[in-house]
């Protein structure tokens, strides 16, 4: 029995089980199509927290990774996948190293809970899960709009190694699951991506802002540079050199302004410095608040100015007041954040659809409504418009032969059904507002003899 048991034991492998599993987690969305996005998710073992396998022939250690995806709405799981991972080891210096890998999937248009565990192959109650919601809104469309931020220990430009699994767009992009980064990695990379260039209405140039703030809003880092229209989706990629940056929690945020087209996309990721012997310095003033990540931040005062006037048809009297009195860039600048951060229908995500919706309909009022050099937004049917939205139903009247030009719009949706008559009274296509049942709004109902022919 004795001989029995040592014969087992000298041909099993011998495990040395190690410490808790070191095991790290990110992902980061890029566009598909108009209906989905890709999702791509960067796993990262450390090697030493892996339990270490010798035997005569190999040594090695192994990881799975288990990615578990489920639609938050229907509770449909979408991805239920376990992957083994294994490193064959040689020496110390390979134990130091990280097992470092990407796996991508398409996901439709929602939200989602993800889980991933990173287990110990060699022993399965050595685990970490982590816990992430994700919404995919398609970045495909018809306004710009910038990926999320891949950080990186290492960008290669025009990589030949079209085999790595790392591999895109003709640049090498490891993946730096921990977003930590200092003393051993004194560069940090970032990739993203750009949609959508070509839906600009704006002649000129894009801008691209580089902004890095520390923990107490302070920035640290900040690039900038212009942007050419001339294809409709690129990649930009970059470093921030944190050799120099004392220990502390960072936010890079990437921003995208067309600041003639009165709009802007931003994307952060957070990351970690970790330099034990650079001392705290503060050297910058500058409070990183929210308003520089977003198209307010690099407007002018001429474009602020230009953009409370076309908004004043929403703004009460208090802001209207408020604004007047204000007499720095800046001042403006914060004031037009929180102005449309209050009109924010869903402050829980970075897209402000209430003020992308406005813009769009300031461009529509120019398209449809300019007349005798006025600009669209400025006539009456614009100012509607741009309160109201698009009418449920118009009926245009141009060519009666006993009244002049003109237009009723019917709004079914507000309270509980209300009309606007616009009339082109003098002749020159400004159609002005002659009675409406809004309250609030002009009433007149003998509005017919303002526009009957004598």
């Amino acid at each position: 029995m004795a001989k029995s048991l040592l014969i087992l034991f000298f041909f099993f492998p011998s495990v040395l089980f190690s410490q808790k599993i070191s095991f790290e987690f990110d992902y980061a969305q890029f566009a598909f199509d108009t209906s989905s996005n890709y999702v791509e998710f960067y796993y990262s073992f450390e090697q030493s927290s892996l339990s270490y396998v010798d035997t005569d022939s190999i040594d090695y250690v192994g990881g799975i990774l288990h990615l578990r995806i489920i639609d938050s709405t229907t509770s449909e799981v979408v991805v239920d996948k376990h992957w083994m991972v294994n490193s064959e080891i040689k020496d110390s210096i390979e134990l130091n190293k990280n097992l470092i890998g990407t796996l991508g999937f398409i996901l439709e248009k929602g939200s989602y809970s993800v889980f991933v565990s990173g287990l110990d192959a060699n022993n399965v109650s050595n685990v970490r899960t982590i816990n992430e919601f994700i919404i995919i809104d398609p970045f495909k469309g018809d306004s710009i709009a910038l990926s999320d931020i891949q950080l990186s220990s290492n960008i290669i430009p025009g990589s030949e190694n079209t085999s790595s699994i790392f591999y895109k767009n003709t640049y090498e992009v490891t993946p730096l699951p921990a977003a930590v980064c200092g003393e051993n990695q004194p560069v940090l990379f970032f990739y993203t991506e750009i949609y959508n260039i070509l839906s600009s209405k704006s002649e000129y140039d894009l801008r691209f802002d580089e902004i890095v703030a520390n923990s107490r809003g302070q920035i640290v880092s900040y690039h900038s540079k212009k942007i050419n229209k001339s294809i409709d989706n690129r990649v930009e990629v970059g470093k921030v050199n944190v050799y120099k940056f004392p220990t502390d929690t960072y936010t890079l945020i990437i921003t995208l302004i067309d600041s003639l087209a009165d709009y802007g996309v931003s994307s952060s990721k957070r990351f970690f410095v970790y330099n034990p012997s650079v001392l705290p310095l503060d050297t910058m003033q500058i409070t990183a608040t929210p308003v520089l990540s977003t198209t307010f931040g690099s407007m002018s005062e001429e474009e602020l100015d230009d953009l409370f006037n076309k908004s004043k048809y929403i703004a009460s009297e208090a802001e209207k007041d408020k604004y007047e009195s204000l007499t720095t860039v800046d001042a403006k600048r914060e004031f037009m954040y929180t102005f449309w951060k209050a009109r924010d229908e869903n402050p829980s995500d970075d897209k402000n659809q209430y003020f992308q919706d406005y813009l769009k309909r300031i461009a529509e009022a120019n398209d449809r409504f300019t007349a005798a050099k006025k600009a669209g937004w400025k006539t009456d049917r614009g100012r509607v418009y741009l309160i109201y939205g698009p009418p449920s139903e118009i009926e245009r009247y141009p060519n009666q032969i006993e009244t002049k030009p003109y237009e009723i719009w019917r709004y079914e949706s507000l309270e509980g059904g209300v009309v606007f008559v616009f009339g082109d009274v003098t002749g020159y296509n400004d159609y002005q507002l002659l009675n409406s049942t809004k309250r609030g709004e002009i009433r007149d109902d003998y509005w017919q003899r303002r526009i009957m022919v004598q």
